[in-house]
């Protein structure tokens, strides 16, 4: 894992923030999408769990880095079920990730701007927001279905860009996914940071290509 850089706080004006597996604990997804979703659609198609996990993997994978990949629409019509309604059982799951709270008040305690940016469906983040108050302590929350791209592309970026005003050069950039902080690479985001245990619930991650950390009091001042 790379170390954790020295956050030049100075010359960062933007923070921009991923919210499942950085913000938000992404255990609350990997229950509902790899134990909770093949239950229920085992249920509704007549074929075992394991089947059923096999089958959603095999899409998952199909269509991964597109935007119907985090579409609940999309996942509503192929699976038949009701994928909101499968969200709002699983509620008490969703919690911040260590800290995450801390640092979002010490953004906004230094007048930093910090926006959010997901590739969540709106569905999924209002399911959310209503139990963290999330988007009140943000200065903006854009999803990629906002764009219809996803962030792993560069028209995401472009549109983000367009929409919010980028100085990539003085932004920050905190995201669990691999392949969306090499996008924003590609963009010219000067500063980038991943997370090396998105899932309270799952061992920390080795082998990242990007600076991780674990909990946010890491990379306070």
């Amino acid at each position: 894992m790379t170390p954790i850089p020295t956050l030049r706080w100075n010359d960062i004006d933007t923070v921009l923030l991923d919210m499942d597996g950085t913000l938000l604990d992404l255990k609350y997804d990997n229950v509902l999408w790899n134990q909770h979703l093949p239950e229920r659609f085992a249920d509704r198609h007549g074929v075992t769990v394991a089947d059923a996990r096999a089958h959603l993997d095999r899409h998952f994978d199909e269509t991964r880095h597109t935007i119907d990949h985090y579409c609940l629409d999309y996942w509503s019509r192929y699976t038949q079920l009701d994928i909101i309604a499968l969200h709002r059982e699983l509620t008490h799951l969703i919690r911040y990730r260590p800290h995450a709270e801390r640092f979002l008040d010490w953004l906004d305690a230094t007048r930093r701007r910090a926006v959010l940016v997901t590739n969540a469906h709106r569905g999924s983040l209002d399911i959310k927001d209503a139990i963290t108050t999330l988007t009140s302590r943000l200065d903006d929350a854009v999803s990629a279905h906002d764009f219809r791209a996803p962030k792993e592309s560069n028209e995401f970026w472009q549109r983000l860009d367009t929409r919010i005003g980028l100085n990539p050069a003085r932004t920050l950039l905190i995201d669990d996914n691999a392949s969306v902080l090499n996008a924003a690479e590609r963009y010219g985001i000067r500063s980038v940071l991943t997370v090396s245990q998105p899932d309270s619930s799952r061992p920390p991650r080795e082998g990242l290509a990007h600076a991780a950390f674990n909990t946010f009091d890491e990379i306070l001042p």
